[in-house]
Order: structure tokens, then C-alpha cells, then sequence
């Protein structure tokens, strides 16, 4: 048997409880073909990059499989067919991954430490310029252009 990682989106209009139930569906189909199931993640309602048949966001959901391809395409079949499942992706690998995935690794902008000058950064001087006069910046004369005749 081969191992699997599969990803599927669901519409965004379902709960999230209807994600578990789908969830469990496909996971039935795996086992009754043959395969079963490990690590299953719920990475929740995420916004898509771009609409996917009239949805902004959808349900994300993750499987770890280890079963024939023959389960696989089962599975795939009855998801074409699902109204509810707007996308999925199934990638064969070589070993599984320990732990979450990249998904549900909490990454906190307090990890990173602190930024020199606040989340800005730090001020720049403005040193190299003139001072303005009665607002407006002045410029000094540019020795590459002859004096203009208009303004004499």
C-alpha cells in the first residue's frame, strides 16, 4: 500500500460539524477499501486567494492515508460527484509527517523578537536636504544647465 496526503476544501455555507461527518465519509471509503486513515486535521474556514465556484472562504481538511490506489480513486469519485467539496488534492509521499502540519503551526509575530525602531523600523534623518522656506522646498542653482532666459 501506498502512503497519501489529501487535501479537500469544502464550500463555506456548511458548519464545521458537516466537515467531520465528510470527513468520516471519506475515511469510510478508505477503510472499506482496503486502507485506513492516520492523522486527520481540521485546519478550519481560511479565505481563498480567489473565488472557487461563487465562495471567498472555504473548510479546510486534512488526511494522512495509507491504502491502494484503487481506495484513493473511490474516494476522489465520490468527491467529483459531492456538491459540497470544492476542491481536493491528493499527493503520494513517501513517509508521513510527525507532529502538526505546517498548517496548525502557531506562528507568533512575538517570536520573532523585536524590531529595531518599532514595526516601522527606525526613522531616517533628513539631513542631506536644505531647509524649506516659507513651505516650499528651494532649490539651489544646478551648474549643468545654463540660467533660464524666461525667468531673468
Amino acid at each position: 500500500m501506498a502512503l497519501y496526503e489529501h487535501v479537500f476544501l469544502a464550500r463555506q455555507d456548511i458548519t464545521s460539524q458537516q466537515v467531520d461527518a465528510l470527513v468520516e465519509q471519506y475515511k469510510g471509503v478508505i477503510e472499506a477499501n482496503g486502507g485506513k486513515v492516520g492523522r486527520i486535521e481540521n485546519w478550519g474556514l481560511k479565505s481563498l486567494t480567489y473565488r472557487i465556484k461563487k465562495n471567498r472562504k472555504a473548510h479546510y481538511a486534512l488526511m494522512d492515508i495509507d491504502a491502494p490506489a484503487a481506495a484513493i480513486q473511490e474516494m476522489e469519485r465520490q468527491m467529483r460527484i459531492s456538491e459540497d467539496v470544492l476542491r481536493y488534492m491528493t499527493i503520494a509521499v513517501e513517509k508521513h509527517e510527525d507532529g502538526p502540519s505546517a498548517m496548525m503551526q502557531k506562528r507568533d509575530r512575538d517570536d520573532r523578537g523585536p524590531r529595531e525602531g518599532g514595526d516601522r523600523g527606525p526613522r531616517r534623518e533628513f539631513g542631506d536636504r536644505p531647509p524649506r522656506r516659507d513651505g516650499e522646498f528651494q532649490r539651489g542653482p544646478r551648474p549643468d544647465r545654463a540660467p533660464r532666459e524666461d525667468r531673468a
